[in-house]
């Protein structure tokens, strides 16, 4: 989400400026690569980049050949086959294992519906997008077709019409029988082995930081460098103030028993009890629990979580305590609040991405899915 926002600012100071500008997008990858598929990069006709495709040795020649299509004013797909022991050919040693495709398109300001705009629909508002993309490998020196249709909800945008009849069938079963929280990557052989990339856009991560003391500032600040979205709640206006969590999406100040009524939430929402105050959070606690969020976090030791559920319990609340992670954050010897903070952010992300959270080393297989 991150670097979408990042991009779509990009892009806005361009169309400003004047300058033309192709989107570089990761479309496939067989075997192991820096990046996935989803993994962009905007490129201005002066060669400033804006997101990454790798992590750093695919970027230089993918930039060369942004600047012919920006040029030329005709998509392409490249190929990156970072199995050959020959990998010198591109500069660098890439010290990858798999086959990397990138589907370069020009960007033309002039329509509504180009594959950045689609991105800005996506990102709008709370509701998982579907972004398709169609390329061909068997024909990657032909001009692709590209970023054409984006799914929302009842709705849709872009160009349907411009897609085969037959293939635009073919997406629409595929996504009716599949849910949007992941990517597709579908080959059609019976229709010339185009391939589809059927991407799985989400909201942002939502924090609901119940709590505005000076342990909570370093949260708001790690979660907007990772383009999260946190909302801090407290009883205190003297502490919930703008100058003091500038980051933040918005601030709501109020008793217990009232903000969580004014908040907003989702699948894709955490909410982190850091207000020391244990009658404030037993009371947003309460609240909380029918929500069926995924992960409630609770800081302090776990005889304040026993305590906050034995009193909801004998008050007639049911109590989920899959829902609850207290003490909350991973367990990485975090001291001060900036690691409390990292430690925190990385059991959020772990558990709305249904990982473990365990060293990478240990895992068997491939890193990702």
């Amino acid at each position: 989400m991150k670097e979408i926002q990042s991009i779509i600012k990009a892009y806005e100071i361009f169309l400003i400026e004047g300058k033309k500008v192709a989107l570089a997008t990761v479309v496939q990858v067989d075997g192991s690569a820096y990046r996935r598929p989803g993994a962009r990069m905007l490129v201005s006709e002066d060669g400033e980049l804006t997101g990454a495709i790798s992590g750093g040795c695919l970027e230089g020649d993918a930039l060369r050949k942004a600047q012919t299509v920006i040029f030329q004013q005709k998509s392409m797909l490249v190929t990156y086959d970072t199995t050959d022991e020959d990998d010198q050919k591109f500069g660098v040693g890439l010290g990858c294992n798999g086959i990397i495709h990138v589907l370069i398109e020009p960007i033309d300001y002039q329509n509504s519906i180009n594959p950045i705009e689609l991105l800005k629909i996506a990102i709008q508002d709370r509701v998982t997008s579907r972004l398709i993309t169609v390329f061909s490998v068997k024909y990657s020196k032909q001009e692709q077709v590209g970023t054409k249709v984006l799914l929302k909800g009842t709705q849709t945008f872009g160009n349907e019409k411009s897609l085969d009849p037959a293939l635009w069938s073919q997406i629409q079963n595929e996504i009716n029988v599949n849910d949007f929280s992941h990517h597709i990557i579908k080959k059609y052989e019976e229709l010339d082995d185009v391939q589809v990339f059927m991407e799985s856009i989400k909201p942002a991560i939502r924090i609901l930081l119940f709590g505005a003391g000076n342990d909570t500032i370093p949260v708001c600040k790690m979660a907007a460098i990772l383009g999260l979205e946190v909302f801090v709640i407290d009883g205190r206006k003297n502490l919930a103030r703008p100058e003091r969590f500038p980051t933040a999406v918005g601030i709501i100040t109020g008793s217990g028993d009232e903000v969580v009524q004014q908040l907003e939430m989702d699948t894709n929402t955490a909410a982190l009890l850091m207000t020391h105050n244990f009658e404030y959070e037993a009371q947003v606690l309460k609240d909380l629990l029918p929500l069926g969020l995924s992960y409630i976090g609770i800081l302090g030791p776990k005889k304040k979580s026993e305590k906050l559920i034995e009193r909801l319990e004998k008050n007639g609340s049911s109590v989920n305590q899959n829902a609850i992670y207290s003490p909350m954050g991973l367990d990485i010897g975090a001291e001060g609040s900036e690691e409390i903070a990292l430690s925190i952010l990385a059991e959020v992300k772990a558990v709305l991405a249904k990982k473990q959270g365990t060293f990478l080393r240990n895992k068997k297989g491939p890193i990702h899915d």
